[in-house]
C-alpha cells in the first residue's frame, strides 16, 4: 500500500512540474518614481522571481507599461496579478496566454574573431539569422539579433565557439495579437 502512495505522489509531482511555464503579465501602472522598485520589492517579498522586466511609456500620458515574465505553475501566476492589483500605482494587471501574443527580444552580442575565417563565418551566421551587425573591428564584431527569445539563445549557443566578449538583452516585450 505504501508503495502505490509513493507511485501517486511521484505522479503527481510529475503533472505539477508539467505546468510550469513562463507566464507574461502585462501591466499598466502610473509614471511615478519608485513604482518599479514597489513592483520588484513586492516580488521579492513574496519570494517570486522576475525573469525580465520591461518597462516603456504608453500612448497614455502619465502611464507605463510594464511587461513581466515570471516562471511558476498557473497558481504563481494567480497571486503574482492579485498581488499587483493590490498596489495603488497599478491601473491594470493582465496575463497574455503564448497563444495571444506576440514576444520579442533585443540582444547585442560582441563576438571575437581571432579564428582564421572568424569574420567570413560570423557575417554568415548573421545573414542565416537576419541579424545587423551593428560594429565591426579587426578584433570583434557587435551583432543586434531582434526575436523571440529561443531564436536568440540559438544564435548564441552558435556564437560560443567564436568567444563571446559581451552580451547585452533587453528582456522580452509583448503585445496582444489583434
Amino acid at each position: 500500500m505504501a508503495a502505490n502512495k509513493t507511485n501517486r505522489f511521484d505522479e503527481v509531482i510529475a503533472q505539477e512540474e508539467k505546468h510550469i511555464k513562463k507566464h507574461v503579465i502585462e501591466s499598466i501602472v502610473e509614471d511615478q518614481p519608485g513604482v518599479l522598485q514597489k513592483i520588484a520589492g513586492l516580488f521579492a517579498r513574496r519570494g517570486f522571481n522576475i525573469e525580465t522586466i520591461t518597462v516603456g511609456k504608453t500612448m497614455q500620458s502619465g502611464l507605463s507599461k510594464m511587461i513581466i515574465v515570471v516562471e511558476g505553475d498557473d497558481s504563481v501566476l494567480e497571486k503574482v496579478e492579485k498581488q499587483m492589483n493590490k498596489l495603488i500605482d497599478t491601473v491594470k494587471v493582465i496575463s497574455i496566454p503564448e497563444k495571444e501574443r506576440i514576444a520579442r527580444e533585443l540582444c547585442l552580442v560582441k563576438v571575437n574573431l581571432s579564428r582564421k575565417n572568424a569574420k567570413e563565418e560570423v557575417m554568415n551566421y548573421a545573414n542565416v539569422y537576419k541579424t545587423k551587425i551593428v560594429d565591426i573591428t579587426l578584433k570583434t564584431a557587435t551583432i543586434e539579433i531582434i526575436g523571440e527569445p529561443e531564436k536568440i539563445d540559438s544564435f548564441l549557443d552558435l556564437m560560443k565557439q567564436y568567444g563571446i566578449a559581451d552580451v547585452s538583452r533587453t528582456g522580452i516585450t509583448a503585445i496582444r495579437r489583434g
